[in-house]
């Protein structure tokens, strides 16, 4: 790993937080992700299970954790079990974690080789009344893949038919959503290189470079702050690219007069940021371009202030899109019998702006979280709205990362360029 190692009070909290929400007499068993071949002979960059890592801060494939805090013998209330290293491992692939590293990062006295699961799984599973497993339910992904988790579950329930089975997901949610001071540390430590990249490219950016280029830059500064690397596939879209949401192919020329749309953000020990600039390839917005972004700028401002405990997701998202709305009017892009005849499943807002304003954010980028409860302190949320002009051939959309707070919410980008003025002073610095 490259980030220095997080104080094992952070998962030592996280798995009392889950054990007190597990029943009486009940086992709860993590996976790690499984490792995914690229090709022939190598495998895409490990990525451990978020609720593993959130529970254990173990980063590390082939692990499994179990809780089993009324387990009969002590010994086994809380156990990790790790791929056990050899002299070929050593030369090939490098260090894996000992015994005592793995005590000292996760804060477990009982760690095990994985040898030993399935034997100290079945001397203690039968005296258990309710297993919980874990799977993927962040509402955003739906698998075709029979991943690690899914295939446990199966093996499990052909060994072990008659026990309780039980979701661990719907515990993690409700966890997982309010970050305690080290995450939120972790986060700002990667919205500091985030920052960090974007001043660089602020630098960089002129007529005609090319989009990777730009994407380069950012993952040049990435590395050297000791960033695992993108929080998630950069978006560098220049001109009518940017009225793609998804674009990610970053391969055109970035032309003289055109804004550039870049969505990035760094991860730094699991943790992510989500950012999002509008910038003038040659350091100066044109009135038109300037009209957009300050209105963007504008619904951004008035969104963070209703972004506080207690909020409604649908109401903040209504109230969201009645502000914009007000802006499309002022720059002509909707009218007033627009949203007089507008149908109510789908306003007129939405001709530019189709996307939702905010997202948790965590160890996942689009962070395990529920929609339906209201927002709370110590969410991380991002706010992101944005205006779509394909007939124009831009778009803008703005994007920083709030924490909310008993005093408000804490914006942590707030260090991060976003006036018109900023942003052209230092592209001509």
């Amino acid at each position: 790993m490259k980030y220095k190692q997080i104080s094992n009070s952070l998962f030592l909290k996280n798995r009392e937080n889950f054990v007190n929400l597990l029943p009486d007499n009940a086992i709860a068993i993590f996976q790690s992700n499984d490792e995914f071949p690229r090709s022939g002979d190598q495998n895409f960059p490990f990525k451990q299970n978020p609720d593993l890592f959130y529970l254990s801060g173990i980063d590390q494939e082939q692990s499994i954790l179990l809780l089993y805090p009324n387990c009969p013998n002590p010994l086994y209330r809380e156990v990790l079990f790790l791929r056990q290293t050899n002299d070929h491992i050593k030369v090939w692939e490098g260090h894996k974690y000992t015994k005592d590293q793995a005590r000292a990062t996760s804060g477990i006295a009982t760690i095990y080789w994985l040898d030993d699961f399935d034997n100290i799984l079945h001397s203690i599973i039968h005296y258990a009344e309710y297993i919980y497993l874990n799977t993927n339910e962040n509402d955003r992904y739906a698998h075709s893949v029979p991943y690690r988790d899914i295939r446990f579950i199966k093996e499990l329930r052909e060994k072990y038919p008659l026990h309780k089975y039980e979701r661990a997901a719907p515990l993690m949610r409700a966890i997982r959503a309010i970050k305690s001071k080290i995450e939120v540390e972790l986060t700002q430590k990667a919205c500091d290189i985030t920052n960090d990249a974007f001043k660089r490219v602020l630098k960089f950016v002129k007529p005609n470079v090319m989009e990777y280029e730009i994407e380069a830059e950012i993952i040049h500064e990435f590395i050297k702050q000791t960033a695992t690397g993108h929080a998630y596939s950069p978006i560098i879209a220049s001109g009518n690219n940017a009225n793609i949401l998804h674009y990610t192919d970053n391969n055109q020329k970035c032309k003289d007069g055109e804004l550039i749309l870049m969505d990035f953000g760094a991860e730094y020990a699991n943790y992510n940021a989500d950012l999002t600039r509008t910038i003038p390839v040659n350091g100066r917005f044109t009135t038109r371009q300037k009209e957009v972004y300050n209105a963007v700028l504008h619904v951004m401002k008035e969104a963070k202030k209703l972004m506080v405990a207690g909020v409604i997701w649908n109401t903040y998202h209504e109230q969201v899109g009645e502000i914009m709305t007000e802006q499309l009017i002022n720059l002509k892009l909707i009218s007033s019998t627009d949203v007089k005849n507008q149908s109510s499943t789908y306003p007129a807002y939405k001709k530019y702006f189709m996307h939702g304003t905010s997202h948790h954010l965590g160890i996942d980028v689009h962070d395990f979280a529920s929609r339906y409860t209201p927002f709370a302190e110590g969410n991380i949320l991002t706010c992101e709205p944005g205006i779509y002009i394909p007939e124009e051939g831009f778009g803008v959309r703005l994007e920083n990362d709030i924490l909310i707070t008993k005093n408000g919410n804490l914006d942590l980008m707030a260090n991060i360029p976003i006036e018109v003025d900023e942003i052209e002073e230092l592209m001509n610095a």
